[in-house]
């Protein structure tokens, strides 16, 4: 298990990280060995898509790909589940696309839980935020871009992180040891633009490229019939910018990842069978100074004709200020 670890997060940042989970994980090894206090599950995924005509690009002529994920979880807990333990690696291999066949680990964490503070320690999943077609305030995670193309699936983040829980909300504040590329769909993926995004050549704007340490602090509080959620984050931004380069007479896409400040919020409103939801950020980088929102609701119709079919309705707008120029997708979008 040490030796997989290494290999996926090999900055020294990560390293750290690592021998944190490692150390305190050593010393629960025996006592999850002769507990019972464990278990084991997950999940696989066999997935066969087909094609009614060749692709777009070369290396997409093909009209079938078959592909198989797997991800388990184990999980120990101690103390009356004040300490836990969680694994949950992930692999996929995909038949064309060889920058879809990965691996990586979603979490590798230890938590610790005592009166009103809980430590973590490892590498983590975070989710922030309450719309369902675009995420603006989930930042603290890498979207796993090969997996969906919807933002929805996320690479583990090493970090360390203390909660505390006051009566006036939670504080949460996250180190995030060392930032992960996104991943992007190879030359034989179907689900990609006219240029291939090269990866391997991805550029920073911190000298410290991938080893950088980002920080995050979020508040969070629910009264009435709301959930507030207020942060900010300073780090490596998660969306790259895509700037065009000539390889041996092919145009390729280059990832450059810009230093960030991001103050955000989340709220949701529960009132009856709607949930009203707002998502709003502030982002400012070298290129770019603005404000995004997605904003709409959700109704639920429950027990259609008394059985145990429930009909959920959705309806979002994403606005972006930069309007046509936006890096983002939604810049003047209604979702339903």
């Amino acid at each position: 298990m040490p030796i997989v670890a290494v290999d996926c997060f090999a900055s020294q940042p990560r390293k750290v990280a690592l021998i944190v989970l490692l150390s305190a994980f050593s010393c629960l090894v025996s006592s999850l060995v002769a507990s019972d206090n464990w278990q084991v599950s997950g999940n696989s995924e066999l997935e066969i898509t087909a094609y009614s005509s060749d692709g777009q690009f070369s290396r997409q002529h093909y009209h079938g790909n078959f592909s198989l994920a797997l991800k388990p979880e184990f999980y120990w807990e101690a103390d009356k589940g004040d300490d836990n333990f969680i694994f949950t690696p992930f692999l996929r291999f995909d038949q064309r696309d060889d920058e879809r066949s990965h691996g990586d680990i979603r979490e590798l964490s230890w938590t610790q839980v005592r009166h009103e503070w809980e430590f973590h320690g490892g590498i983590r999943k975070v989710f922030w935020g309450v719309t369902e077609f675009n995420h603006l305030v989930d930042i603290i995670n890498q979207t796993d871009g090969v997996e969906s193309f919807d933002g929805e699936e996320k690479l583990g983040q090493p970090m360390v992180a203390i909660s505390k829980v006051n009566p006036w909300g939670i504080i949460d504040a996250y180190i995030l040891l060392g930032f992960r590329e996104r991943t992007f769909a190879g030359a034989a993926g179907r689900l990609r633009g006219s240029s291939v995004i090269d990866a391997d050549r991805a550029q920073y704007e911190s000298g410290r490229e991938e080893e950088h340490i980002d920080f995050a602090l979020r508040w969070s509080h629910s009264f009435n019939v709301f959930d507030l959620g207020l942060y900010r984050f300073d780090g490596t931004d998660r969306a790259p910018l895509l700037n065009p380069l000539t390889v041996k007479g092919t145009t390729v896409l280059i990832p450059y990842y810009q230093q960030m400040s991001q103050t955000g919020m989340d709220l949701q409103a529960t009132i009856d069978s709607w949930l009203w939801k707002l998502e709003a950020i502030h982002k400012d980088t070298t290129t770019d100074n603005y404000l995004a929102a997605q904003a709409g609701f959700e109704y639920t119709f429950y027990g259609i004709r008394e059985s145990v079919v429930d009909i959920g309705v959705l309806l979002e707008y994403g606005w972006d200020e930069r309007g046509e120029n936006a890096t983002a997708i939604a810049q003047n979008d209604l979702y339903l």
